[in-house]
Protein backbone atom coordinates (compact mmCIF):
# COMPACT_ATOMS: atom_id res chain seq x y z
CA UNK A 1 0.00 0.00 0.00
CA UNK A 2 1.11 3.30 -1.15
CA UNK A 3 0.91 5.81 1.83
CA UNK A 4 1.26 9.52 2.54
CA UNK A 5 1.76 11.42 5.82
CA UNK A 6 0.53 14.09 5.98
CA UNK A 7 0.65 16.53 9.36
CA UNK A 8 1.24 20.06 10.72
CA UNK A 9 4.59 21.50 11.89
CA UNK A 10 3.98 21.14 15.76
CA UNK A 11 6.88 19.27 17.83
CA UNK A 12 3.91 16.41 18.94
CA UNK A 13 3.25 15.98 15.34
CA UNK A 14 6.49 15.90 14.21
CA UNK A 15 7.50 13.18 16.51
CA UNK A 16 4.47 10.97 16.00
CA UNK A 17 5.07 11.32 12.38
CA UNK A 18 8.84 10.06 12.60
CA UNK A 19 7.84 6.77 14.72
CA UNK A 20 5.08 6.13 12.78
CA UNK A 21 7.01 6.18 8.94
CA UNK A 22 9.52 3.87 10.89
CA UNK A 23 6.79 2.07 12.23
CA UNK A 24 5.57 2.14 8.62
CA UNK A 25 8.31 1.29 6.50
CA UNK A 26 8.91 -1.69 9.04
CA UNK A 27 6.30 -3.43 7.94
CA UNK A 28 6.73 -2.90 4.23
CA UNK A 29 4.55 -0.49 3.43
CA UNK A 30 5.95 2.38 0.32
CA UNK A 31 5.99 6.16 1.46
CA UNK A 32 4.31 7.76 -1.40
CA UNK A 33 3.60 11.79 -1.16
CA UNK A 34 3.01 12.00 -4.76
CA UNK A 35 0.44 9.48 -5.61
CA UNK A 36 -1.08 8.16 -2.53
CA UNK A 37 -3.62 5.10 -2.02
CA UNK A 38 -3.81 6.48 1.77
CA UNK A 39 -3.40 9.55 3.25
CA UNK A 40 -2.94 10.16 7.27
CA UNK A 41 -3.26 13.33 8.98
CA UNK A 42 -1.59 13.77 12.12
CA UNK A 43 -2.61 16.74 13.71
CA UNK A 44 -6.40 17.82 13.88
CA UNK A 45 -9.54 18.95 12.18
CA UNK A 46 -7.76 21.12 10.60
CA UNK A 47 -4.91 19.53 9.27
CA UNK A 48 -7.03 17.27 8.09
CA UNK A 49 -9.37 19.84 5.91
CA UNK A 50 -5.39 20.60 4.59
CA UNK A 51 -4.77 16.94 3.69
CA UNK A 52 -8.32 17.00 1.84
CA UNK A 53 -7.50 19.97 -0.24
CA UNK A 54 -3.88 19.12 -0.92
CA UNK A 55 -4.71 15.63 -2.14
CA UNK A 56 -8.08 16.64 -3.59
CA UNK A 57 -7.78 16.09 -7.24
CA UNK A 58 -7.47 12.08 -6.65
CA UNK A 59 -9.53 12.08 -3.57
CA UNK A 60 -12.26 9.71 -5.29
CA UNK A 61 -9.09 7.13 -5.40
CA UNK A 62 -8.05 6.97 -2.37
CA UNK A 63 -8.86 7.07 1.62
CA UNK A 64 -8.10 9.48 4.30
CA UNK A 65 -7.27 8.48 8.33
CA UNK A 66 -7.00 10.95 10.98
CA UNK A 67 -4.65 11.14 13.85
CA UNK A 68 -5.19 13.00 16.59
CA UNK A 69 -2.30 14.98 18.70
CA UNK A 70 -4.98 16.05 20.85
CA UNK A 71 -8.48 15.10 22.14
CA UNK A 72 -10.30 12.94 19.26
CA UNK A 73 -11.50 15.20 16.32
CA UNK A 74 -14.57 15.67 14.54
CA UNK A 75 -12.59 13.72 11.21
CA UNK A 76 -9.65 11.58 13.65
CA UNK A 77 -10.79 8.16 14.66
CA UNK A 78 -6.88 7.73 16.02
CA UNK A 79 -5.00 9.12 19.18
CA UNK A 80 -1.05 9.59 19.21
CA UNK A 81 -0.64 6.87 21.82
CA UNK A 82 -1.96 4.54 19.21
CA UNK A 83 0.34 4.49 16.60
CA UNK A 84 1.28 0.55 16.75
CA UNK A 85 -2.72 -0.13 16.75
CA UNK A 86 -3.16 1.77 13.91
CA UNK A 87 -0.36 0.12 12.27
CA UNK A 88 -1.82 -3.13 12.68
CA UNK A 89 -4.78 -1.96 11.31
CA UNK A 90 -3.18 -0.92 8.36
CA UNK A 91 -1.60 -4.62 7.92
CA UNK A 92 -5.18 -6.33 8.03
CA UNK A 93 -6.62 -3.93 6.00
CA UNK A 94 -9.09 -4.74 2.91
CA UNK A 95 -9.77 -1.67 1.97
CA UNK A 96 -13.01 -0.68 4.11
CA UNK A 97 -14.57 2.51 3.52
CA UNK A 98 -17.08 5.00 4.40
CA UNK A 99 -17.84 8.11 2.14
CA UNK A 100 -19.42 11.28 2.52
CA UNK A 101 -20.88 13.88 0.13
CA UNK A 102 -18.63 17.32 -0.61
CA UNK A 103 -19.59 20.69 -1.72
CA UNK A 104 -18.69 21.87 -5.07
CA UNK A 105 -18.84 25.84 -5.73
CA UNK A 106 -18.47 27.25 -8.59
CA UNK A 107 -17.85 31.57 -9.21
CA UNK A 108 -19.03 32.76 -12.28
CA UNK A 109 -17.09 36.34 -13.43
CA UNK A 110 -18.75 38.72 -15.41
CA UNK A 111 -16.57 37.69 -18.46
CA UNK A 112 -18.08 34.39 -18.38
CA UNK A 113 -15.39 32.42 -16.62
CA UNK A 114 -15.77 29.65 -14.05
CA UNK A 115 -13.93 28.76 -11.33
CA UNK A 116 -14.47 25.62 -9.25
CA UNK A 117 -13.67 24.73 -5.86
CA UNK A 118 -14.40 21.81 -3.22
CA UNK A 119 -15.20 22.00 0.12
CA UNK A 120 -15.28 18.88 2.78
CA UNK A 121 -16.86 21.21 5.76
CA UNK A 122 -18.48 24.38 3.66
CA UNK A 123 -18.36 27.45 2.34
CA UNK A 124 -19.72 31.26 2.43
CA UNK A 125 -20.35 34.30 0.91
CA UNK A 126 -20.26 37.12 3.70
CA UNK A 127 -19.42 41.15 3.67
CA UNK A 128 -16.68 41.86 6.21
CA UNK A 129 -17.84 45.45 6.37
CA UNK A 130 -21.53 46.56 6.03
CA UNK A 131 -24.41 44.60 4.82
CA UNK A 132 -24.27 42.14 1.92
CA UNK A 133 -27.42 42.20 -0.32
CA UNK A 134 -27.70 39.37 -2.32
CA UNK A 135 -30.11 37.46 -4.45
CA UNK A 136 -31.05 33.53 -3.56
CA UNK A 137 -32.13 31.16 -6.53
CA UNK A 138 -32.95 27.75 -5.84
CA UNK A 139 -32.61 26.12 -9.23
CA UNK A 140 -33.90 28.38 -11.33
CA UNK A 141 -36.08 30.16 -9.12
CA UNK A 142 -35.87 33.24 -7.26
CA UNK A 143 -36.17 32.96 -3.69
CA UNK A 144 -35.14 35.70 -1.46
CA UNK A 145 -33.57 39.19 -1.27
CA UNK A 146 -30.93 38.42 1.56
CA UNK A 147 -29.60 41.53 3.53
CA UNK A 148 -27.13 40.53 6.61
CA UNK A 149 -23.63 39.19 7.18
CA UNK A 150 -24.08 36.73 4.62
CA UNK A 151 -24.85 32.65 4.05
CA UNK A 152 -22.93 29.78 4.88
CA UNK A 153 -23.23 26.69 3.02
CA UNK A 154 -22.38 23.20 4.57
CA UNK A 155 -22.45 19.61 3.92
CA UNK A 156 -23.63 17.14 6.26
CA UNK A 157 -20.35 16.91 7.93
CA UNK A 158 -20.14 20.63 8.09
CA UNK A 159 -23.48 20.65 9.21
CA UNK A 160 -21.41 20.99 12.88
CA UNK A 161 -19.29 23.83 12.16
CA UNK A 162 -20.47 27.49 11.35
CA UNK A 163 -23.45 26.07 10.04
CA UNK A 164 -24.69 24.62 13.66
CA UNK A 165 -23.52 28.14 15.49
CA UNK A 166 -26.16 29.37 13.02
CA UNK A 167 -28.68 27.75 14.04
CA UNK A 168 -28.71 25.09 11.35
CA UNK A 169 -29.40 21.10 11.74
CA UNK A 170 -27.05 18.77 12.22
CA UNK A 171 -27.40 16.22 8.89
CA UNK A 172 -26.43 13.01 9.06
CA UNK A 173 -23.71 12.00 6.10
CA UNK A 174 -25.73 9.31 4.67
CA UNK A 175 -28.24 12.21 3.40
CA UNK A 176 -26.71 13.51 0.38
CA UNK A 177 -27.87 17.15 0.27
CA UNK A 178 -26.44 21.08 1.12
CA UNK A 179 -27.60 23.87 4.52
CA UNK A 180 -27.44 26.79 3.80
CA UNK A 181 -27.84 28.88 6.77
CA UNK A 182 -28.23 32.92 7.30
CA UNK A 183 -25.56 35.07 8.73
CA UNK A 184 -26.99 37.58 11.08
CA UNK A 185 -29.62 38.47 8.07
CA UNK A 186 -31.73 41.33 8.33
CA UNK A 187 -35.28 40.79 9.25
CA UNK A 188 -37.92 43.78 9.75
CA UNK A 189 -41.27 45.22 8.04
CA UNK A 190 -39.04 46.11 5.57
CA UNK A 191 -36.65 43.45 4.69
CA UNK A 192 -37.61 40.09 4.35
CA UNK A 193 -35.81 36.26 4.75
CA UNK A 194 -37.01 32.95 5.09
CA UNK A 195 -34.56 32.87 8.83
CA UNK A 196 -34.80 29.76 8.98
CA UNK A 197 -31.54 26.92 7.11
CA UNK A 198 -32.48 25.54 3.65
CA UNK A 199 -31.79 22.08 3.31
CA UNK A 200 -31.50 21.26 -0.70
CA UNK A 201 -30.87 17.91 -1.94
CA UNK A 202 -28.53 16.50 -4.68
CA UNK A 203 -29.29 18.04 -8.34
CA UNK A 204 -30.43 21.06 -6.87
CA UNK A 205 -27.66 24.16 -7.62
CA UNK A 206 -27.99 27.44 -4.67
CA UNK A 207 -27.05 30.30 -7.03
CA UNK A 208 -25.92 33.60 -4.72
CA UNK A 209 -26.03 36.54 -6.95
CA UNK A 210 -24.46 39.19 -4.52
CA UNK A 211 -25.25 43.03 -5.69
CA UNK A 212 -22.22 44.41 -4.94
CA UNK A 213 -18.45 44.25 -6.15
CA UNK A 214 -16.84 44.06 -2.24
CA UNK A 215 -17.71 40.64 -0.92
CA UNK A 216 -15.80 37.38 0.22
CA UNK A 217 -15.65 34.10 -0.46
CA UNK A 218 -14.57 31.36 1.58
CA UNK A 219 -14.00 27.50 0.56
CA UNK A 220 -12.94 25.42 4.20
CA UNK A 221 -9.86 27.51 5.34
CA UNK A 222 -9.50 29.25 2.16
CA UNK A 223 -10.06 33.01 1.47
CA UNK A 224 -10.94 33.64 -2.00
CA UNK A 225 -10.94 36.99 -3.58
CA UNK A 226 -14.11 37.78 -5.59
CA UNK A 227 -12.99 40.60 -7.50
CA UNK A 228 -15.06 40.28 -10.43
CA UNK A 229 -17.60 37.46 -9.23
CA UNK A 230 -21.15 37.92 -10.74
CA UNK A 231 -22.44 34.91 -9.38
CA UNK A 232 -21.81 31.61 -7.16
CA UNK A 233 -23.29 28.32 -7.67
CA UNK A 234 -23.73 25.26 -4.98
CA UNK A 235 -24.30 21.49 -5.61
CA UNK A 236 -23.41 18.42 -3.62
CA UNK A 237 -20.78 16.99 -5.88
CA UNK A 238 -20.76 14.16 -8.02
CA UNK A 239 -17.09 12.93 -5.36
CA UNK A 240 -17.39 12.12 -2.46
CA UNK A 241 -14.38 11.62 0.14
CA UNK A 242 -13.67 8.35 1.64
CA UNK A 243 -12.37 7.51 4.94
CA UNK A 244 -10.78 4.32 6.04
CA UNK A 245 -13.38 2.49 8.19
CA UNK A 246 -11.44 -0.83 9.48
CA UNK A 247 -12.11 2.39 12.76
CA UNK A 248 -14.37 4.40 12.07
CA UNK A 249 -16.69 5.95 14.46
CA UNK A 250 -20.47 6.28 14.31
CA UNK A 251 -21.54 9.61 13.12
CA UNK A 252 -23.78 10.27 15.95
CA UNK A 253 -21.16 9.12 18.37
CA UNK A 254 -18.93 11.70 17.02
CA UNK A 255 -21.74 14.69 17.37
CA UNK A 256 -21.91 13.43 21.07
CA UNK A 257 -18.72 13.12 22.09
CA UNK A 258 -17.90 16.65 20.41
CA UNK A 259 -21.01 18.43 21.83
CA UNK A 260 -22.21 16.38 24.54
CA UNK A 261 -19.44 14.50 26.30
CA UNK A 262 -17.88 15.98 29.28
CA UNK A 263 -14.30 14.70 30.05
CA UNK A 264 -14.12 15.44 33.34
CA UNK A 265 -15.92 12.41 33.99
Amino acid sequence: MRIALYHNHQKRSLAIVAELRTALLNHGFVMDDQNPELVISVGGDGTLLGAFHHYIDGCDQRRFVGLHTGHLGFYTDWLSSEVDELVASLLADQGQRVSYPILEMTTVSRDGSRTLYKALNEATVKKPIGTLVADVYLGKQHFERFRGDGVAIATPTGSTAYNKANGGAILHPSIQALQMSEIASINNRVFRTLGSPLIVPKGQVITVWPQQEDFLLTCDQMEIEAKDVLRIEFKVSEQQVHFASFRHLDFWHRVQQAFIADFSD
